[in-house]
């Protein structure tokens, strides 16, 4: 486990989990039909198991011919299993665990459900079964999940009847929550997408699915992890597991399941799990190079892409195809995509033109027209002409229609080339016939895409996953693995404006020249003392929105001007609220005209830590939620990279012939930001600074507004 304070997560060593030397199975049944007789149906009849098996069923002395023995702990003294598979009802399942730690099990099973998904008892036995486990060295697997398959050595480790069905292997692993749509992914074997293993950690009472990436990312056999979560327990370790995948080059596909309010109360239920908001859990999932998709057909499409090549984030793509339109789609999407079309030499050209009719497009896309289907052999040297093309990196074949057998045989040719050819030939089956050609293509491996829209999404995610792997090496770790999540704070305290803006002046961030004043004549006196215009503004750690309730004033040029401003602003923020603290009134120098105002912001998420946002400032916020996110420590260069993603992005550089604003001292400031939230360690909880001022190119930027919380985390007053 993740130690909140900052210790490194420590990943223990999962491989005797999935290739067990000797198993034993708790409440193994000859009832037909039972948990306990699929799972031994699919250890001895559809698996592939080479190893001791043991069954423990105190009703039986026999069950298919095998021993039977009434507990763990009757066991003959030389049998050593390091696997348990727990069947039994819930109620039993605390007595076999404990029997499985005294035994010395390494690894326990609870496929049995009726636990922390069921509420505040269940999860009290899951606390049970953990210090149990903990006690002995044993890690706990579930409970509530259906097992563990390895597709590899077809062992099934599981009750689900469709095991023996879904055993095409491949270079994908799946690590999953939930089972049902887990199994999902598996069935992308008919598509022609092969796995390795998966894995369904359940209610996650001790291994989590950070734990299962994170023996993925160590299999040498392994290219790709696909995973789906309802919620995340453990930032710091999760985040470990996935930079342990992405960074070496394994893609993680992810479907969160929680992102509306509708699915956080379904996750919830089902699982019992924290799901954090979308917008933090989709930030944090770029950030650690993970691609998020939408639905479980997006997943099976991103793992095909990564089983078949490490993307770069440059590679441009060809479209090749008998049907103009379904062409001219699929180009359309792409364009759509932000993917790029490549831009054909001039020699491929002249090799397309020498074998097609003259009314085929030789351009990108590439119309071969129906001739194809009279002179198949047009197929050999048209495409080994496109994917010659030194500009080419990956060719799609749109299919519109299925025409059976000839289809059937196209498909053939194009398996052929595939292996002559070293760059992907991805199909697009646009029929909704799945017919011979198809699953030639699938037999092939070569992963039909269900429509266009799905290549299209599927090429910009693993685009966006080359571009993240061209960047790794000069990001920093996250700072939720140097500091980790920090300790429950005992309070929050939020600060007035005028103490945020000392901390941050404190810092060296560029903060205007302003005075407190507790009375009219210190506010008349702060307007000499500063310079005009000054704007006025009311000093309470309790009234963080203060225009709306009058208590700002802008563009104050006298101090006798200062004197009723300070009598209207206190008088209003007494009659508005009355239960609020006022220090008085922040008197500040006022910025120059011509800037632009932005946000900056700095938030501790109780999962995964401290993420930044910036985006347009003021209203424009709520309104046009044009706004960036990432994890801390964000530097300079990262923040130039999340301005440049925003849609504001031309506003900032200068549009329509102005000279722009100054982005280079914005990265600077948030780099500093950045630095001082780490150098405060869990001190803080939330600084928001709306607006920052940023002044035209040069001119620097300056904080307008702050609103900034504290954390009290340490000792109770008097404690230990």
């Amino acid at each position: 486990m993740h130690d909140a304070g900052g210790m490194p997560p420590v990943f223990d060593d999962l491989d005797e989990l999935f290739s067990p030397r000797a198993i034993v199975l708790v409440g193994a049944s000859d009832r037909p039909g039972s948990i306990g007789w699929r799972t031994l149906e699919n250890l001895v009849s559809h698996g592939e198991f080479r190893g001791e098996l043991y069954l423990v069923n105190p009703a039986h002395g026999e069950i298919a011919g095998r021993p039977c023995w009434p507990s763990v702990v009757a066991l003959p003294p030389d049998a050593a299993p390091t696997v348990a598979i727990i069947v039994v009802p819930g109620p039993a399942v605390l007595e076999a665990v404990g029997h499985c730690a005294a035994r010395r099990v390494r690894f326990a099973l609870v496929l049995s459900a009726g636990f922390g998904e069921e509420g505040e008892h269940g999860r009290a036995i899951e606390a049970q079964m953990r210090e149990i486990a903990r006690a002995a060295g044993m890690r706990l697997y579930g409970p509530n999940c259906p097992g563990i398959v390895n597709v590899k050595e077809r062992l099934g480790l599981t009750f689900s009847p469709a095991f023996p069905d879904d055993l095409r292997p491949g270079p994908i692993a799946v690590a999953t929550q939930g089972g049902a749509l887990g199994r999902n992914l598996l069935q992308g074997g008919e598509r022609g997408c092969g796995f390795t293993a998966w894995a369904s950690s359940g209610n996650e009472a001790d291994l989590q699915v950070a734990d299962f990436i994170h023996h993925f990312a160590r299999q040498p056999d392994v290219r790709g992890v696909l995973t789906l979560v309802e919620g995340v327990k453990d930032g710091p370790r999760f985040a470990a597991a996935a930079l342990a995948a992405t960074r070496s080059g394994r893609g993680i596909g992810l479907l969160k399941i929680g992102r509306s309010e509708y699915g956080v109360r379904a996750a919830a239920s089902h699982t019992a799990s924290i799901t954090g908001p979308a917008d933090i859990n989709s930030a944090v999932f770029a950030h650690l190079g993970i691609a998020e998709v939408d639905d479980v057909d997006e997943l099976v499409d991103f793992g095909a892409l990564i089983a078949r090549a490490r993307p770069r984030g440059d590679e441009k793509v060809a479209v090749f195809g008998s049907s103009g339109g379904a062409c001219a789609l699929v180009a359309d999407v792409l364009g759509a995509s932000g993917v790029e079309l490549a831009e054909l030499a001039p020699g491929t050209r002249e090799r397309l033109r020498a074998r097609l009719p003259s009314y085929a497009a030789v351009g990108n896309p590439v119309d071969t027209t129906t001739i194809t289907l009279t002179d198949p052999g047009v197929i050999d040297d048209t495409l080994l002409a496109l994917a010659e093309d030194p500009a080419v990196s990956l060719v799609l074949l749109p299919y519109a229609i299925d025409y059976g057998a000839a289809t059937g045989a196209t498909a053939r040719r194009y398996v052929e080339l595939q292996a002559r050819i070293p760059k992907p030939l991805v199909p697009v089956w646009m029929s909704e016939r799945a017919g011979e050609g198809y699953r030639v293509f699938a037999e092939a491996g070569m992963t039909p895409m269900r429509s266009a829209r799905s290549a299209g999404r599927a090429l910009a995610r693993w685009l966006a996953y080359g571009r993240w792997l061209a960047r790794r090496a000069s990001r920093p770790d996250p700072l939720l693995l140097v500091q980790g999540v920090g300790p429950e704070a005992r309070a929050i305290r939020a600060l007035s404006e005028a103490e945020g803006k000392a901390l941050l002046r404190k810092a060296g961030l560029p903060v205007p020249p302003s005075r407190l004043a507790t009375s009219p004549g210190e506010a008349a006196e702060a307007v000499s003392a500063i310079g005009a215009p000054v704007a006025l503004k009311i000093a309470s750690p309790d009234i963080p929105h203060k225009t709306e309730i009058g208590g700002v004033e802008l563009g104050i040029a006298a101090p006798q001007a200062a004197r009723a401003a300070w009598e209207r602003i206190v008088t209003g923020a007494r009659d508005a609220r009355p239960d609020a603290r006022i220090e008085g009134v922040l008197v500040e120098r006022m910025a120059p005209a011509g800037g632009l105002e932005c946000l900056v912001c700095v938030r501790r998420d109780p999962v995964f830590g401290y993420l930044l946002t910036i985006g347009l400032g003021g209203v424009h916020v709520e309104l046009m939620r044009d706004v960036a996110r990432a994890m801390l420590p964000v530097d300079a260069r990262m923040a130039e990279e999340m301005l440049a993603g925003l849609r504001a992005a031309p506003l900032l550089a200068g549009a329509r012939g102005q000279a722009g604003y100054d982005v280079d001292g914005l990265c600077r400031f948030v780099e500093s930001l950045s630095a001082l939230v780490a150098a405060h360690g869990h001190g803080i909880e939330e600084i928001e600074l709306n607006p920052v001022w940023v002044g035209p190119k040069g001119a620097g930027v300056q904080v307008l507004d702050a609103a900034v919380r504290l954390r009290d985390y340490g000792p109770a007053p008097g404690g230990e």
